[in-house]
This record gives C-alpha cells, sequence and structure tokens, in this order.
C-alpha cells in the first residue's frame, strides 16, 4: 500500500459513499462523469460546513450545467476560467474546496498557497492525478478527490472511431471530396477483420474495447500487469507479453495509467519492434508515447499509422480555440 495514502478524518461509522469511497487521504468513489465533490461532501455533514464557497478553476462552458445541478446545497462556487497558477491561486480566497481539471498543474508551490490559504479539499474533474502532487497533499493535509471512471464505452467506442479512421482513411477522404476529388488512388481502406490487435490496459475500457474488437472479428492479445478477471478464460482473447504484442499485432490500443512504469510505454524501441503496417491509438494519456519519436517512425514508415486524443504537450493547448493564435505547438527539433 503507498505510504502517502493516509487515514482520512471521517468518523468509523459514517456511511461508505456509493460503496467505493476508499478512506485515505486519496478518495476514490463513483459520480457522475462530470460531478467533482459536491455530492460527495454532502454525505458528511460532518466534515464541512453545510454550504461552501468553492473555486472552480479550468472551467469550461461545457461544464456548468452538469455542476448546478450537483449543487443540490446551493454552495457558493466561483466559476474561474483560468487554470491554477501561483498568479490565479489568490482568486480562491476564502475557499474550502478547489476544483480543477486534468489541464491545471497542481504542483508543491500551488498546493502550499492553497492550504495557507485554508482549502482542505482539491476535487479534479478527472478520473487522473497525475497533474496533482500527491505526496505534498498528504505532507499539507490536503483531501484529494477524483471521478475514478468515466462511460468506458464512450472511450472504448471512440478507439474504435479512430481506428476506422485509419483504416478507412476517412480525414484524406473527407478533404478530396471536400476538392470534388472523387478518385479513388491511394484510398483503398483495410476491414480489421482477421487482424491482431493489441489491447494495452485490460481496465474497464480495455475490457470494453477486447469485446468491441472481437466483434469484429479480430485476434485478441491483451496486456496489463494486473489481468481482468471478466477477459482471463475467454477463448477469443489471451495475455501475451509486451514484446509479443509489439511484434505480432496490426492494431495496438494504449488505454494504460499513467506512472513510472507507464511513462514513453511506446518510444524508439519500441516503434523499432512494430509492424511496418501496424497502426497505434493512443486514448489513455499522452505521456505513454513519445511523440516525436512517433513522428519520426511515420516519417521514415516505421509504422503506419497513429490516432491520439491525448498529447504530452497539450497543457495549454486542449480545450481552447487555437485558430487563430500565432502560437502553434512544435514538436521540440522538429
Amino acid at each position: 500500500m503507498d505510504n502517502n495514502w493516509l487515514g482520512c478524518h471521517l468518523p468509523n461509522d459514517q456511511k461508505i459513499f456509493n460503496g467505493r469511497l476508499q478512506c485515505k487521504k486519496y478518495f476514490s468513489f463513483e459520480l457522475n462523469l462530470i460531478l467533482f465533490g459536491i455530492s460527495f461532501l454532502e454525505q458528511y455533514p460532518l466534515f464541512t460546513p453545510k454550504k461552501m464557497k468553492i473555486a472552480i478553476f479550468s472551467c469550461h462552458p461545457f461544464e456548468k450545467e452538469f455542476i448546478e445541478k450537483a449543487n443540490t446545497k446551493s454552495h457558493h462556487l466561483i466559476y474561474i476560467h483560468e487554470p491554477i497558477t501561483l498568479t490565479t491561486v489568490k482568486k480562491a480566497k476564502d475557499c474550502e474546496v478547489v476544483s480543477i481539471f486534468s489541464s491545471d498543474n497542481a504542483n508543491r508551490d500551488v498546493l502550499k498557497k492553497l492550504v495557507e490559504m485554508g482549502v482542505g479539499l482539491i476535487a479534479t474533474r478527472s478520473a487522473g492525478t497525475d497533474h496533482i502532487d500527491l505526496q505534498a497533499a498528504a505532507e499539507f493535509d490536503i483531501y484529494i478527490a477524483n471521478v475514478p471512471k468515466y462511460s468506458p464505452n464512450a472511450i472504448a467506442e471512440h478507439c474504435i472511431a479512430l481506428t476506422l479512421a485509419l483504416y478507412r482513411k476517412l480525414k484524406p477522404s473527407f478533404e478530396r471530396v471536400g476538392n470534388y476529388n472523387f478518385s479513388l488512388e491511394g484510398q483503398i481502406g483495410m476491414e480489421i477483420k482477421s487482424k491482431t490487435v493489441g489491447i494495452c490496459g485490460t481496465g474497464d475500457i480495455g475490457e470494453v474495447l477486447a469485446n468491441l474488437f472481437h466483434g469484429f472479428g479480430a485476434h485478441i492479445l491483451l496486456y496489463d500487469s494486473k489481468r481482468n478477471s471478466n477477459l482471463i478464460n475467454k477463448s477469443w482473447a489471451k495475455y501475451a507479453t509486451k514484446e509479443s504484442i509489439l511484434e505480432k499485432c496490426d492494431i495496438i490500443s494504449l488505454n494504460l495509467p499513467l506512472n513510472n512504469e507507464t511513462e514513453e510505454f511506446i518510444s524508439f524501441q519500441e516503434l523499432e519492434t512494430m509492424k511496418n503496417s501496424a497502426i497505434l491509438i493512443n486514448t489513455g494519456r499522452g505521456k505513454l508515447v513519445n511523440t516525436g519519436h512517433i513522428y519520426n517512425a511515420m516519417r521514415e514508415k516505421k509504422i503506419s499509422g497513429f490516432a491520439m486524443d491525448v498529447y504530452e504537450n497539450e497543457k495549454g493547448i486542449f480545450h481552447k480555440d487555437l485558430s487563430k493564435s500565432n502560437e502553434k505547438d512544435h514538436l521540440p527539433n522538429h
């Protein structure tokens, strides 16, 4: 058990919220997608005042409707569009709770400032917590709450959509049709049926994805340090080593969490091992791959395609309209 996960200060006889609360410094509980902790706090009136002042950083317009629905106790909500930084943290003055997004950076300096201001709980509107210094949070006695999972079907189906976009060359096809070019030259696609698919990460998302690819008639290989009991006895899927998946698979999907063991799970060495015809899908975390290495591999035709909805340098880019900005992201040294 992680030494940084300390006991929480809740009465032993308190009801466990949805049966999912882990009574440790780092809470994990079931909430509806974007709901960020209000429902949790309402379950524990002894833990917090009846009504609280809550600062919501990096707030996007699409979130407000869901946050307002969760605010059944009429807590005082302060919507802040900017990310939390040492400069903007002062906007949480007199707040007991701060809510942040995955694009925020709750580092040690920010957490120290928050605790000095009297903030006792940070609720992140994300499943991942790699943007929070959990060790510093434990040291400063700040509670951290997260959304443990999103709809596994939504993400798994998105992986399928990205695979089909590559296999059916949808992006260049749309561009051609928009220019009245209806030639099929270079536009012949491929089928998923009979392809070998490697799913790296077999949690809830990986499990759904395995079943979806199986429905397409693909051969399924699985990789995870912890085997999924719902998949381990399936006749159409089997666990394999990372090396075997890299060597054999036509499609590789990354559905892993980001930690010290998985950072740069795919980089130069792995790309050298993959088939030249293979495609790679990353919907996990940006830093699961070295994007620069993938860029080079694509140019050198070491792999056939890459689709992602996460990026290692996504902070300050994602969830913003930069179409009219002169500041464009460029991979280092490319």
